[in-house]
């Protein structure tokens, strides 16, 4: 490191702590030459991802926006924030495992709908109709019967979808002739 004080190339490490969230490591040094202290900081380099949206446009992978979409489809479920960032720290270390720049929208969707499907399975079917652009109810029951089938869902699930079903389909009732 340069000194800032003398501008020489010669230090040592006085002290080396790692930061509270583990990113980053805060360094002591001294100058060999002049004497004087100063800190810096060391961050592991990241590159920068890029989403390919479905207009061929290209912008910079913001984690905000991808927990924002997990909040929103999450909203007044019993999802905790922590759980949503878990997620999203999960879609993003399978994204940064691809070794690409760019990204194609359609499988940050996929990896996200994976995430919702396994946390929360209304989350699920509101990204859902959402990233498939669902045009009826129709879509929306296919999708429920689909969680349904689903081992993994429609087991730990059931009462949620025969509810449902029962309010999509109430029982036929004939009155009495006299």
């Amino acid at each position: 490191m340069r000194c800032v004080r003398c501008g020489t190339h010669e230090d040592k490490v006085i002290d080396s702590r790692s930061s509270k969230d583990g990113s980053s490591i805060r360094r002591r040094r001294e100058c060999l030459h002049c004497g004087h202290r100063f800190t810096t900081y060391e961050v592991l380099e990241q590159r920068e991802l890029f989403v390919v949206k479905r207009d061929n446009s290209r912008q910079p992978l913001e984690r905000t926006k991808l927990l924002q979409s997990l909040s929103k489809a999450s909203e007044k479920r019993p999802v905790s924030r922590e759980t949503l960032e878990e997620a999203v720290d999960g879609i993003m270390a399978e994204l940064e495992e691809l070794s690409e720049k760019e990204v194609q929208s359609s499988r940050i969707g996929l990896a996200v709908m994976r995430k919702l499907k396994a946390i929360d399975p209304v989350a699920y079917v509101r990204y859902a109709s959402v990233y498939r652009e669902f045009q009826d109810v129709g879509e929306f029951i296919e999708e429920i019967r689909t969680m349904n089938n689903d081992p993994l869902h429609g087991a730990h699930h059931p009462e949620l979808f025969k509810i449902k079903e029962a309010k999509l389909n109430p029982p036929v009732t004939t009155s009495p002739s006299t």
